[in-house]
């Protein structure tokens, strides 16, 4: 099953803020209105791919924001267990400072919402939605366990969306912002392949 082309599930939730403020009633659908947004899963705090991904996401944190796109990660752990591990300095195994939201999902509805939990362990996998401003999943990605994702592909896939919108033309294979999309038709398919010759 895909989530692509539905409307990303909402959900209320304990969360702590950038500020490191926790609030309790984190509303999803309020946070990301009119807004593109990435809702990424991380399986379990004091994890070993985990903190790389965490860490990644903040490390490019800026690009995001250039491109007017919210962060929020995820996962099963308790929100104590996320302010803990935000405590913890980089060198010494924790993730500090988050420049973005981090959701408490104890009760494990958010990965059951989003159809990404693990059939055996309980924890969620490594699964990253890409979300339009009208809350419409228009990517989703997801990875078993030992495998960490890569944060900059979800960066280009922003852009391709962000390029579709604007000017209606498609994006081939391998595109990235500096390259050509496709007028969708046959004649706009000869077009760019010719190109490519």
């Amino acid at each position: 099953m895909t989530l692509v082309t539905k409307k990303a599930p909402t959900f209320l939730a304990s969360a702590i803020l950038k500020n490191n403020k926790i609030i309790e009633n984190f509303n999803f659908k309020k946070y990301v209105k009119n807004k593109m947004s990435v809702l990424f899963f991380w399986p379990m705090d004091f994890t070993f791919v985990c903190p790389t991904e965490i860490l990644e996401f903040n490390n490019l944190y800026e690009e995001f924001k250039k491109r007017n796109t919210k962060i929020i990660g995820v996962s099963c752990d308790s929100i104590y267990s996320h302010y803990t591990w935000k405590k913890i300095s980089i060198k010494n195994g924790g993730i500090g400072e988050l420049k973005y939201t981090i959701v408490s999902d104890i009760k494990k509805e958010i990965q059951k919402l989003y159809e990404v939990e693990h059939p055996k362990i309980g924890v969620s996998l490594r699964a990253t939605f890409l979300i339009d401003s009208n809350r419409i999943i228009r990517h989703e990605i997801i990875n078993d366990l030992p495998y960490g994702r890569n944060i900059k592909e979800v960066i280009r896939m922003i852009d391709a969306i962000k390029f579709h919108e604007k000017y209606g033309e498609v994006c081939p294979s391998n595109w990235n912002n500096k390259k050509i999309g496709i007028k969708p038709s046959i004649e706009g398919l000869k077009k760019y392949l010719k190109k490519k010759k």
